[in-house]
């Protein structure tokens, strides 16, 4: 825990918080207006709404282990007295990049966007918190190829 401080800064932190409040706004307002009549295949219209789920899921895990690290900072939370499950940032289900590709310019953007800004927190807390050991396997496989490009 005495990691903690050298390498996750204030700016960063907040940072990271800014970020994800203004895509969460951002994917709110895009997938709650009347996008899937748009769509015309019934098929990519359910999953256009199963990703406006997966981006909140991402987004909402995002907001809430920067949260925790706020309050860590701010002393509301003792590190130590921290619990474990909050100190790790919560499993976001995988996107299908096949079915994604077939979803209008705007809905691709915004969820690639909350991949990119969750797997880049991902990487922050297992650097903060030690290896990656605990991430569930389809994660550790898609940041290592992720990696490798």
């Amino acid at each position: 825990m005495q990691d903690l401080q050298y390498q996750l800064t204030p700016k960063l932190i907040d940072s990271l918080y800014t970020e994800a409040m203004v895509l969460a706004d951002e994917a709110r307002s895009y997938f709650d207006s009347d996008r899937t009549r748009q769509i015309s295949s019934a098929e990519v219209a359910v999953a256009f709404s199963c990703e406006s789920l997966k981006v909140t899921t991402r987004l909402m895990h995002v907001i809430a282990w920067l949260l925790n690290q706020k309050a860590i900072r701010a002393g509301e939370i003792h590190p130590s007295d921290s619990l474990r499950e909050l100190d790790e940032l919560g499993y976001a289900p995988a996107t299908d990049d096949w079915m994604v590709g077939r979803m209008p310019d705007e809905a691709q953007s915004l969820i690639t966007a909350s991949e990119d800004l969750y797997y880049r927190v991902q990487r922050v807390s297992s650097n903060v918190y030690g290896s990656n050991e605990e991430v569930p396997a389809p994660h550790r496989m898609i940041e290592k190829l992720r990696q490798a490009f």
